[in-house]
C-alpha cells in the first residue's frame, strides 16, 4: 500500500522531520484541494492499495462530506484519521465512509485494552494499524523486547482484520524485526 500523508500545521504525532516538511508543503500552498488535484489520474498509474493520513481538523474545514467525496473520487481506498474518536466515527461518521466506499483505519497502540481492540476489529473490514510503541514517528531507534511482547499479544487476539505495524520502522532491521 501506499500511504499518503495529508499536511496540517500541528501534526503532533509525528516527528520533526514530518512536522518540518508540513510546514513547507503548507507554506508552499499545499492544501486538501491541491492534493486531490494533483491525486485525480492516479489509479491510471497505481493498482495497490491508497491509504490517506493525517488529522481531523483539515477534513472538518475541507467538509467531510465533501472530504470523503473527493477521496473516493481520486480512488483512495482508506484514511487513518488518528484523531477520529471511536465513538464519533461510529455515530456520525460510519455510513458516510460507507457510502464512499472507504476504509476507516484505527490505531492501537501498547497501552490499548482488549475490550477496545475487539471493538476495533468489529468496526473495521481493512486493517489494523498497530502503532509500534509510544513514541512519535521515527522516534525509536530498535525494536525492543516489550515491543515484540506487544506484537505477539495482538496476534494472540486472532483478530479478523490484518494488522500493520507502524512507528519507529525506518529501516531494513526495524522492518525485518
Amino acid at each position: 500500500l501506499i500511504e499518503i500523508g495529508m499536511p496540517f500545521s500541528d501534526p503532533t504525532a509525528d516527528g520533526p522531520v514530518i512536522q518540518y516538511s508540513n510546514t513547507i508543503a503548507i507554506n508552499n500552498g499545499m492544501m486538501l484541494k491541491v492534493l486531490f488535484e494533483q491525486l485525480k489520474g492516479i489509479r491510471a498509474k497505481v493498482n495497490i492499495p491508497l491509504i490517506l493520513m493525517g488529522y481531523i481538523n483539515p477534513a472538518l474545514q475541507y467538509g467531510f462530506d465533501n472530504f470523503l467525496r473527493d477521496a473516493h473520487a481520486c480512488g483512495i481506498d482508506g484514511i487513518i484519521i488518528p484523531d477520529l474518536p471511536m465513538y464519533e466515527y461510529e455515530a456520525f461518521y460510519k455510513e458516510k465512509f460507507e457510502q464512499y466506499k472507504l476504509q476507516n483505519i484505527f490505531l492501537v497502540t501498547p497501552q490499548t485494552a482488549e475490550e477496545r481492540i475487539r471493538k476495533i476489529d468489529d468496526l473495521s473490514n481493512a486493517f489494523i494499524y498497530i502503532v509500534s510503541s509510544n513514541a512519535i514517528t521515527g522516534g525509536n531507534a530498535t525494536i525492543e523486547q516489550e515491543q515484540q511482547n506487544y506484537f505477539q499479544r495482538i496476534k494472540d487476539m486472532q483478530l479478523k482484520n490484518p494488522t500493520l505495524i507502524g512507528f519507529g520502522i525506518k529501516d531494513k532491521e526495524t522492518f525485518d524485526t
